[in-house]
């Protein structure tokens, strides 16, 4: 198991990557991850919803995502709540005290998926989440040694020098634990190295000295990263604010926003400049208003009126901008949006940007599926996921986006300058990214294969850790388990 000093430690880039590096020697490798807070998510061939970043590190090792990767997701609705999804499918909303007052009751549905992934695996790679050492949050733990501990599986820590203080943050952590919680830990990692990782080198002894952990390696700062998903909205920040592109895209940052991989591939072409614009700033002229995904559609849809973005949106389109909006970006882009039963919280109904004719209503049960399809305005094949609350109706699903599965999806305003639909992972498909971004701009492609990038990125990960960390005692550490079993 990996665990990590803080958040943002880099467990799950580092899980991903052991998970190729283990799959190419090969090895039947499964990611795991007890519990997983994040409103990126993504959907299994069964329909169920696990952390978009164990679907990447699922990628990594070869084999198809899974509901038993991540049994319990928690995807924050409030700054006090979240919707709780249990073995892939929503459970229903809880606040933060009463989930860590049950959180110990999930352990044995954590435990039962952890078993059974075991069945078609030689080496299982779990990822912790956070820091083992929030000893606020010990009790009924099961996202770090709570789990390790009740599955017997042993841990390395991982620690971020980017950060600064990795020595202080290695040793505190170890100091927080308890002894039979130390006892799990096998060996640290130091990870974001920038510069010569030989200054490092007089530090080991010091850490050996005050934890009893062996050093696994040194990992220097991995500029392949920006080709990969990001996990969460932290993510965010490696997006260049002021980045030159002949097609400007802006971003207005909400506060649920969601499932960040649908930047990823225009992160990717060199004559686009995406911009994501935080709250108390005006939206800068652009040629493309993308408004992505939501965990609470009409929290956001009130967060962009504050901010006076409807007024630069309408502004903005009758200049004769373009605007996307995709899952929850649709839906704010219709009439209204209702939540009778409360589903994302007190039932309300608000107004939309009245720029397409639906109308959208929050109710169950949750769609995530995979889908495939055609884009209508150009002619080109789709396909991607859904995972959305909510059935959009009116007049303006007459004019459809696209057709998924059989089905029209989405609307389109009648000149074709606004659009919207519920499939993430548009942009992934090369030629859709290419016909829609020539139809704002006529700018060059970039040709490139974006589904290839993210192979080839996970490669050169995989690359990285194996010149850095020693991977046959990592190996070693994991095999210890069975030895200790029988």
């Amino acid at each position: 198991m990996v665990q990590g000093t803080s958040s943002h430690a880099g467990k799950s880039l580092l899980v991903a990557g052991l998970c190729r590096a283990f799959a190419r020697e090969g090895l039947r490798v499964r990611p795991f991850k007890p519990q997983n807070m994040s409103n990126n998510a993504a959907v299994t061939a069964d329909g169920g919803e696990i952390g978009r970043a164990q679907a990447l590190q699922a990628r990594a090792a070869g084999c198809p995502p899974s509901r038993l990767m991540n049994p319990v997701l928690l995807k924050p609705q409030s700054n006090t709540g979240a919707q709780l999804v249990v073995d892939g499918k929503v459970i229903g909303s809880v606040p933060a005290n009463h989930y860590h007052a049950v959180k110990s009751e999930l352990l044995a549905t954590v435990l039962q998926s952890f078993e059974l992934l075991s069945q078609d695996a030689d080496l299982i790679i779990a990822e912790g989440a956070g820091s083992p050492a929030e000893v606020n949050l010990r009790q009924g733990d099961i996202a770090n040694m709570g789990f390790a501990m009740a599955a017997d599986v042993p841990a390395v820590l991982v620690g971020d020098i980017e950060r600064g203080g990795v020595i202080a943050a290695i040793v505190g952590t170890t100091e927080l634990l308890e002894p039979a919680e130390r006892a799990m830990l096998k060996g640290y990692i130091i990870n974001k190295f920038r510069g010569d990782p030989t200054l490092f080198d007089n530090a080991h002894p010091i850490l050996e000295a005050r934890t009893g952990l062996m050093p696994l390696g040194v990992i220097p700062w991995f500029e392949g990263a920006s080709r990969l998903p990001e996990e969460d909205v932290l993510g965010l920040a490696r997006i260049r604010p002021e980045a030159e592109g002949k097609l400007k895209i802006v971003v207005p940052r909400l506060p649920r926003i969601s499932n960040l991989d649908d930047l990823d591939p225009l992160l990717a072409e060199p004559e686009i400049s995406l911009t994501v614009v935080e709250a108390g700033r005006p939206l800068p002229p652009c040629d493309l208003v993308l408004l992505i995904g939501s965990k609470s559609t009409i929290a956001d849809m009130e967060s962009l009126r504050t901010a006076g973005w409807d007024i630069d949106i309408k502004a903005h389109c009758r200049r004769g901008g373009h605007v996307l909006g995709l899952c929850g970006g649709f839906q704010m882009l219709g009439l209204t949006i209702a939540d009778p039963d409360g589903i994302e919280g007190p039932e309300v109904e608000t107004a939309g940007l009245g720029l397409l004719g639906v109308t959208t209503l929050i109710r169950g049960p949750k769609t995530t599926i995979e889908s495939a399809g055609m884009d209508l305005l150009h002619n080109t094949e789709v396909r991607g996921y859904q995972i959305h609350m909510g059935v959009s109706s009116g007049d303006g699903r007459l004019r459809p986006m696209l057709e998924l599965d059989g089905r029209p999806d989405g609307a389109i305003s009648p000149d074709g300058r606004i659009q919207g639909c519920y499939l993430h992972g548009l942009f992934a498909n090369d030629r859709f990214r290419s016909d829609y971004l020539r139809s704002i701009r006529d700018i060059t492609m970039s040709e490139i294969s974006y589904e290839v990038g993210v192979e080839q990125a996970l490669d050169d990960l995989a690359d990285h850790l194996k010149g850095h960390l020693d991977l046959e005692r990592l190996f070693d550490i994991a095999a210890s388990r069975q030895s200790q079993r029988h």
